[in-house]
């Protein structure tokens, strides 16, 4: 039996300060690989390439991954400011619309960290560009130095609702995690289920409420040693028992088409 197919969102980069890639980190597709028991396969995040109907036809589910580009305020009807950093209008234009497109047909997908955040969006939601500067916050951002175990070090508790998704999940209603982020959730959409907080009262953990399916996203980087993780391997299995759901069914029938 074949496995299932999770393609990972890409961000784009310039190699060298030139060449124009589109990469994915490899810590992705080792969690989806080691943990869901899929095949990671990396998703060129741009509609000249790719078009949503021919990825929810390819692949079983996604995982929505951070990268340094933030989603575009005018996604959310506020204006651009210094404040918002740097874009990649090209990966909104495919990862909105695919989330969207997830939620409707109940297909699994995982959002972690700006995927945390494109999940928000999608759903309605506006974005702080950066909570360090409101009041009582915390600062989530990575430390600019240090190696990758310190900078992905656990920072904070996460206190999840009690009889929520992720409560069910992790089978606690606290959990340690390495957040790292600039932006957060600002005015949470309709359909958005806040599941889990900081202790500064940020948003960590959501879904889409009265989704028919696995739409669990969160502000940490569970795919930092995702197998040997208390916190992120639970995670990534729960991912995986929907990916391999949903691939076992096959096509279902009754679905809108889209696009």
């Amino acid at each position: 039996m074949t496995r299932p197919i999770v393609g990972i969102i890409c961000n784009a980069h310039l190699l060298n300060d030139q060449y124009p890639a589109h990469a994915g980190g490899t810590m992705n597709s080792e969690a989806v690989a080691r943990v869901t028991g899929a095949m990671p396969v990396l998703i060129p995040a741009d509609p000249r390439f790719v078009s949503v109907p021919e990825l929810l036809e390819m692949c079983d589910g996604f995982v929505f991954p951070g990268g340094r580009p933030n989603v575009h305020p005018e996604e959310y009807g506020e204006p651009e400011t210094e404040a918002h950093g740097a874009f990649d209008r090209a990966r909104d234009a495919i990862a909105l619309p695919l989330i969207r497109a997830c939620v409707e047909r109940g297909q699994p997908f995982l959002g972690i960290c700006r995927g945390f955040q494109e999940v928000a969006v999608a759903m309605g939601s506006t974005l702080h560009p950066e909570i360090r500067e409101l009041p009582g916050r915390m600062n989530h951002r990575m430390p600019p130095d240090g190696t990758l175990e310190e900078k992905f070090a656990l920072r904070h508790k996460v206190t999840l609702t009690e009889g929520s998704q992720f409560h069910e999940v992790f089978g606690a209603t606290e959990v340690m995690t390495n957040t790292l982020h600039g932006q957060g959730i600002k005015n949470p959409g309709p359909r958005i289920q806040i599941e889990g907080t900081a202790p500064d009262g940020t948003p960590e953990a959501i879904t889409v409420r009265d989704a028919p399916g696995f739409t669990l996203s969160v502000q940490w980087h569970p795919e930092y040693n995702a197998a040997e993780d208390p916190v992120s391997r639970p995670l990534f299995e729960a991912f995986g028992c929907a990916v391999r759901e949903w691939h076992a069914e096959g096509a279902r029938p009754g679905l809108k088409s889209v696009g």
